[in-house]
Formats: C-alpha cells, structure tokens, sequence
C-alpha cells in the first residue's frame, strides 16, 4: 500500500500497442522495477491499438518509472509499423502527471519539464508540453499537438518546435515517434456503446455533445463553429470490431463539472434521435470513487439506503463489455 501521508501523485501514460502482451507486459515490468512506486492499472485493446498504464508514488520515484516506461515504449513499438483506431503520434502518445495527495498543481507542472527534458535530451524523443504544463495556449490541448497524428509528425517538427528533443525529423523520431507530457486534472477516459456499426453515427454524436462541437459552412460560404452541448468534454466515434458495435469514446476532463451520468444520458437521448440505443459503457484505466457516488445518487434520487456505486455501475452499464470489478478500477481502492 502507498503510504498517503507522503506526496503522492499519479501518472497514466498512454502506449500505442494494444496487441502484443509481451511488449506491454514490458513496459509494465519498467514500472514496476522503481521504488515507492504502485502500479495500479494495465488496461489493453486491440481495436485502438493502445494500452493505459496506471501508476502512483512519490514523485521522483514516479518520474523515474515514467521515463523507464517511455523508454521502453520508444525500443519496442516501431511507429512506422503501428496501425490502430485511437489517434496517436507516438510509441508513448500522452503521459498525464496527476496530483493525488500533499502536492500541487504546480509541483506536478515542475515535474513534467524534468521528465520532458530527461525524455527529449537522453532518449532523443521530441516532446511536447500540454494541458497546465502548456508554454502557449493553442498547445495546452492534446488535440491540438496531436493534429496530423504520426504520419504528420514530420511536418509538425518544422510547424511547432518541440519543447524538449529533437527539432529534425531523423531515423530515431520515424521508429518512436513524438510524446506529449504535462501536468493535469484527474481525467476519466470514458466510451459509450452505440449498438450501431456505422461510425458515421458515432461521429455525429460525438461532434453534438463534445465541448468543440464542429464546423459547418454557413450559406455565405463561411466556416462557423457551432459549440456541443457538453463543456468538459472530448469525443470522437470510433469501430469497435471485435464486439461489432462502435463507440463514442470520450474524456471526461472535469468530471466534477460535467459529471459521467450527464455525460451517458446526454448520449443515450441523441442515440434514440438516431434511431440506435446505447449498450452499457465502460471506463477506461481508473475512476475517482466520487464520481461513481454521484451517479448512483442521480439513479436513485439521492436514497441514502441505497448503494451508489452499484447502482451506478448497472445504470452505465459499466460491465457490458467486461466485468467491472470496483476493487481494480476505483483508484482509492488501489493506493
């Protein structure tokens, strides 16, 4: 158990290999061989081609499991060969660094440069600061770094300088790819299932509920934004091959502002304007237990008798897919 009297914080980067076990199992080994540091959370899929790991501890100890992790990312995935449904543009696409306990937005910034710097000068990787670690606006958004995604990193190099490594695009960056690392709130990864294949369906949903809505022509010829109904939130349509269904898979930014059963219901009311239903979701790497409370108070209108974290698991229908099991995806039930 991690001692949560000391400073602890949480990082959870992404891979972008979901297929191999022997590669993830890899990293995952990286992780677990530093100190003071708890690994929580091994979350794999095959249609996105991405693996979430989950890790908490002290902060140095967990810079060094993150730098060991991205290491060993950059040897094993080859980019130039990776293929999948989540956008990406490296063998480490993003690594979050998240306060838990005793420490603050501020230190985690601090410490997202250090790892940027170890990443970018020691492994030759270029790497790009976002969310609260930003150095500009525009770049505080993920999205917005990983424009273009791998196959247009070469041009992102001569576009947007990196923060830390290499500016060229060399043999070492089209093997590994670039890394986007920084400093932010607890996000939820959270997908919802359309009992649909068209993806088109999933697309339009995403684009209503997303915070960024999307872009139409107005008759004059002009583009215009016209703003989703969610702040807070991210989305995109996505295939789900191996459970022939799609998904809009989300982040949840700021759960506590735009709460997950705001978020499914939004859904589910917009599947039912397209004529499909919503089959369960799921989440993906950890959840705060609060949110899952709050879910399950709106489902039973706040009865005190009842219990809310089961309640919320049914109503989401977290388990559709697979089990969700409270003592593996609750992050307080981990540290």
């Amino acid at each position: 158990m991690i001692n949560t009297n000391n400073k602890i914080i949480e990082c959870v980067p992404n891979f972008s290999e979901g297929r191999n076990a022997d590669i993830i199992d890899k990293i995952a080994s990286s992780v677990q061989s530093i100190q003071n540091v708890k690994l929580l959370n091994v979350e794999a899929d095959r249609d996105y081609n991405r693996t979430v790991i989950t890790f908490a501890g002290e902060p140095l100890c967990v810079k060094e499991a993150a730098f060991n992790a991205i290491s060993t990312a950059s040897e094993l995935i080859d980019m130039s060969r990776q293929k999948g449904e989540h956008p990406r543009i490296g063998a480490t696409d993003v690594c979050p660094i998240i306060p838990v306990a005793n420490t603050t937005k501020d230190e985690c910034v601090e410490l997202s440069n250090e790892l940027g710097k170890d990443v970018g000068e020691k492994l030759g990787i270029p790497v790009y600061l976002y969310e609260d670690s930003a150095m500009s606006i525009e770049r505080r958004h993920l999205e917005n770094i990983r424009k273009g995604e791998y196959e247009g990193l070469e041009q992102k190099l001569k576009d947007w300088i990196p923060d830390y490594g290499p500016t060229e695009y060399n043999e070492r960056v089209r093997n590994s790819g670039a890394t986007v690392i920084g400093s932010r709130f607890f996000l939820i990864a959270y997908n919802v299932n359309l009992n649909t294949r068209d993806v088109s369906i999933a697309n339009r949903i995403a684009k209503k509920v997303r915070e960024s809505g999307s872009i139409i022509v107005d008759e004059a010829g002009k583009k215009k934004r016209i703003p989703g109904m969610l702040k807070y939130v991210k989305a995109i349509g996505v295939e789900l091959n191996e459970y022939n269904i799609t998904q809009v898979s989300l982040n949840l930014t700021n759960y506590k502002k735009t709460p997950i059963h705001k978020v499914f219901e939004t859904i589910k009311a917009q599947a039912i304007e397209c004529g499909i239903e919503t089959i369960g979701s799921e989440i993906i790497g950890l959840v705060p237990k609060d949110a899952l409370i709050e879910a399950g108070a709106y489902y039973t209108g706040n009865n005190p008798e009842s219990n809310f974290i089961e309640v919320a698991i049914e109503q989401l229908g977290l388990s559709q897919l697979n089990r969700f099991g409270s003592e593996k995806k609750i992050i307080e039930n981990l540290l």
